[in-house]
């Protein structure tokens, strides 16, 4: 049996993944929320031709000739890794300037991981709620509307 979630008057509810980020704040209350886009970040990650040029690396054994590659690095992991953190610094302006007292917070389960890797203190009391989905491809009044039934 699952609980409906709760989201109070004036919470915020982060929904975000590696490339995109909305803020929202609930200006109803608990039994009819109604979300309100307060803030969009998006990162324009362009194509991995344009991210790294170089060949991947090799490297030689200390001991005897022996040569090894080295994985390629994978530019839109990184780049996706500072947009979290980028994304957990907006959240903490959210929490000082806005005042938050409740933050429920969705991402997929590997920005989630980041997001809680780079959460200030006063971020982590503030979270309420975290949901593992991605939804930031959904529009408002559905995203209320799966957080809510």
């Amino acid at each position: 049996m699952t609980t409906k979630l709760r989201i109070p008057h004036d919470a915020w509810v982060f929904v975000g993944d590696g490339r995109k980020a909305l803020f929202l704040r609930n200006e109803g209350d608990e039994r009819f929320p109604n979300l309100k886009v307060e803030t969009v970040l998006e990162d324009e990650i362009p194509p991995t031709r344009e991210l790294g040029t170089d060949r991947p690396g090799r490297a030689v054994a200390s001991v005897g000739a022996r040569r090894a590659g080295v994985a390629q690095t994978d530019w839109h992991e990184l780049e996706e890794r500072d947009f979290a953190r980028q994304a957990a610094q907006a959240l903490e302006n959210v929490v000082r300037a806005r005042k938050a007292k409740s933050l429920i917070v969705v991402a997929p389960p590997r920005t989630l991981a980041e997001l809680r890797q780079a959460w200030h203190n006063d971020v982590r009391q503030a979270v309420i709620a975290e949901i593992d989905k991605d939804l930031t491809g959904h529009p408002v009044d559905k995203i209320e509307r799966l957080l809510t039934e």
